[in-house]
């Protein structure tokens, strides 16, 4: 059974989590769990069709469970239009695939529906990680289809307006340990810790048993 608590964190040493990390440096050890894919960040405008094909090569191992990080970012990294073509990139694998896309996503909403949704690839499940937006960002997404990932970092009402089967929590980069991610999400919600951590396994293993 794929036991994850943490749906999204870049410490390569973590357990119970996937840990995002770009093909160019996958390197699985047993025992562990990964996505992958190309940051927004990471200068997506010089990628290769070989780039590409490695990312496809290690997004069929078995210990990869999921496409990314990848995603938009209206305030850094290269221009959306090369964004949204790298990402609508990482849906099409994921389609392919069958696997979840782990979403970047900074005042990107409708850019990403907008990609998903231009590229015939809605059917493809999307997680905004580090999900940092108002209520309206929660609903808009959720309505789309979304599941959405909180850190240590979080609107309240969002995370209020988040149903229980589509919450999923994570650490990113921050030292936080997801125990204590997962108290700060009860307490917001005035819930018993351990239901907050079985809702979230379930969903991970829902999500990523497919």
């Amino acid at each position: 059974m794929i036991d994850i608590l943490d749906f999204h964190t870049h410490r390569l040493d973590a357990t119970a989590a996937l840990i995002a990390v770009d093909p160019r440096r996958f390197d699985p050890q047993p025992g562990r769990w990964y996505s992958v894919g190309f940051h927004p960040w990471d200068d997506v405008d010089t990628l290769s069709d070989r780039d590409f094909e490695l990312l496809r090569q290690c997004a069929g191992h078995s210990q990869v469970l999921a496409i990314g990080e990848t995603g938009m970012d209206t305030r850094r990294g290269a221009a959306l239009d090369i964004q949204a073509s790298v990402f609508v990139r990482h849906l099409q694998l994921a389609q392919e695939l069958g696997k979840p896309v782990v979403a970047h996503n900074v005042r990107a909403t409708q850019y990403i529906l907008d990609a998903r949704r231009k590229a015939r690839l809605d059917d493809v499940t999307l997680v905004i990680h580090g999900m940092r937006g108002n209520a309206h960002v929660a609903c808009t997404l959720l309505d789309a289809g979304c599941y959405l990932s909180y850190g240590p970092r979080f609107n309240e009402e969002a995370l209020q307006a988040t149903p229980l089967d589509r919450l999923l929590l994570e650490t990113d980069d921050s030292e936080v340990a997801i125990a204590d991610v997962a108290a700060l999400v009860a307490h917001a919600l005035n819930l018993p810790i351990d239901e907050v951590i079985f809702h979230i396994s379930s969903n991970a293993h829902s999500l990523l048993s497919r």
